[in-house]
């Protein structure tokens, strides 16, 4: 064994000793935290988030929405719909200038699966979404049940935001 070899190798032993991994001090924390199982902190977190998302809606709070998202977050809308890039787009998209008043009545949320790791998870689940609009005095309630699937992202201060968020519906029902 060369000495080099036989240096690492005692180098490794005295920081194994000490219970620091040498590849854990030398790798950046993201790359390091991207290769750890999803903690139950983690998933609480994520649920945290899902749960903000929900509440928002029902609060007809925009900004509160919007901070569940990231500013390169993207809507795969259903039924195929063009995707929708970026938080500009989002905004116009959820809230456009000209659209109708809406008001979501109802958003009931399931979290039925949380998967992945330290960067990057999944949110897989159902939702029932309600809402009326009001156009030129007339009000219509419509409601819906329909699924989700979300990709989260864990940012640099250790939260988790709404990456990439798809859903599929079925048809709409007056309530």
């Amino acid at each position: 064994m060369n000495s080099i070899l036989r240096y690492f190798i005692a180098v490794c032993a005295i920081v194994g000793s000490l219970g620091v991994s040498l590849v854990a001090q030398t790798t950046k924390p993201s790359e390091r935290d991207c290769c750890e199982r999803l903690t139950p902190s983690d998933t609480a977190a994520i649920k945290v988030v899902i749960e903000a998302y929900r509440t928002a809606w029902l609060r007809g709070d925009a900004a509160g929405v919007q901070r569940t998202f990231d500013e390169t977050s993207v809507l795969l809308p259903a039924h195929g719909a063009d995707p929708v890039i970026g938080m500009e787009r989002i905004k116009k998209f959820w809230w456009p200038k000209d659209g109708p008043t809406t008001k979501v009545l109802q958003l009931d949320i399931s979290v039925e699966q949380v998967e992945g790791n330290g960067c990057f998870a999944f949110v897989r689940g159902n939702d029932t979404v309600g809402w009326s609009t009001s156009e030129d005095g007339k009000v219509t309630r419509t409601r819906h049940k329909g699924s989700y699937l979300n990709v989260m992202k864990k940012m640099p201060d250790g939260s988790w935001r709404i990456l990439q968020h798809m859903w599929d519906d079925q048809p709409n029902e007056s309530f």
